[in-house]
């Protein structure tokens, strides 16, 4: 009983020096640019939380609100469940400086009831364990999770950079992953294709890939296409998906990809090794400052210019690290994280362990004429 009512004063005085908003209010200082705390932990935040908000658990506020917005002015809002939390949330902020902050009175709970908008959580006790550590990501968390549960992601080859790219987007929670290759394993493959089995040597690739990625996250659902790209099946297997990565090995099938990519408006996440180095690049003809593929190679260079793995060879650990970049692209993409690499090209020396590369590919085509 002591504890209790110990509870109750406390909230009351709370409520005392916390101003206390209707969600409705919230709502229209978001859209004035202030900044919605969702402090709920991530099992509750799971079953959705408000549009636009940042799901930071109670917890966690203190340690990580600086990260997420160093500026004190700001105007911040905190919600919980029913408002109690979020009290205590915002007394916090007050103390780490922060000069403007409210709390949402009657939480979550009164925000569904007044029918404010909301983003749906798919986030199961599965899918909260299995990607705790990225939903600790502010910048992720569940609205950004089931942003990856919802994309569809093409990967052109099942191979050196497929295979690591495949991995890490199936194990990132990429909602669908499909598999176009008409190759099949073979042991010289295993030693930079982690994605295959000596088991599986003689499979087909895509399927290989398919056991591999079902293994790992049993939750994306895997489409393998056991088919070579040609002009006349191109669009119809791209179309649908939200992102082309390309992991090509010949440069008439990157030309027959970027054009249809184009003709889609899909980015297309650009990667190619050789020997001991490497290139990621991202064109994406949705955005009028995006290059092409053909601003980058307006013609195929020559094949004692650029030969295949198979004629050149590879250093094994090359297309895993090109392959990751790849992926990290995509879920940027996704989640509309960061700067893309757009009109830029990534260059990888291994020897050198050395990042370079042009910031201008546009620039570059033109004092190339």
């Amino acid at each position: 009983m002591t504890e209790s009512l110990n509870r109750e004063t406390w909230l009351a005085r709370l409520r005392q020096d916390i101003a206390e908003i209707s969600p409705a209010e919230a709502l229209a200082r978001q859209a004035q640019g202030a900044l919605l705390i969702d402090v709920r932990e991530d099992d509750e935040r799971a079953a959705g939380t408000p549009a636009g908000a940042i799901g930071l658990s109670r917890g966690l506020l203190e340690l990580r609100i600086e990260q997420i917005e160093p500026d004190r002015s700001r105007s911040m809002l905190t919600l919980c469940g029913s408002g109690q939390r979020s009290l205590w949330a915002a007394e916090s902020l007050l103390r780490l400086g922060y000069a403007d902050v409210r709390s949402v009175a009657g939480g979550m709970n009164r925000w569904k009831s007044d029918g404010l908008p909301l983003v749906a959580g798919e986030l199961d006790a599965d899918a909260t364990e299995r990607y705790a550590r990225q939903l600790r990501l502010p910048q992720v968390g569940p609205a950004g999770q089931a942003k990856l549960a919802q994309a569809k992601v093409v990967l052109l080859g099942a191979g050196g950079l497929g295979a690591p790219a495949a991995l890490y987007l199936a194990a990132a929670g990429v909602g669908q992953l499909s598999l176009i290759d008409d190759d099949r394993v073979e042991r010289s493959n295993l030693h930079r294709q982690i994605i295959h089995a000596d088991a599986r040597v003689g499979m087909s690739k895509t399927e290989s890939a398919r056991l591999a990625l079902a293994a790992l996250n049993p939750r994306v659902q895997v489409h393998a296409r056991h088919e070579r790209l040609r002009a006349d099946n191109v669009e119809g297997l791209l179309a649908g998906h939200d992102v082309v990565v390309d992991g090509a090995d010949n440069f008439p099938t990157r030309y027959l990809l970027a054009a249809a990519t184009r003709r889609l408006r899909l980015p297309m996440v650009y990667g190619a090794v050789e020997r001991f180095s490497g290139q990621v690049s991202v064109f994406d003809p949705r955005r009028d400052d995006s290059p092409c593929y053909r601003c980058l190679f307006p013609e195929p260079p020559s094949a004692a210019e650029a030969p295949n793995c198979s004629e050149a060879g590879v250093l094994g650990v090359l297309p895993g690290v090109i392959g990751l970049l790849q992926a990290t692209e995509v879920l940027k993409l996704i989640l509309g994280l960061g700067e893309p690499l757009l009109g830029r090209l990534l260059s990888f020396d291994a020897l050198r362990m050395h990042f370079g590369g042009y910031e201008d590919i546009a620039r570059l085509c033109a004092s190339a004429g």
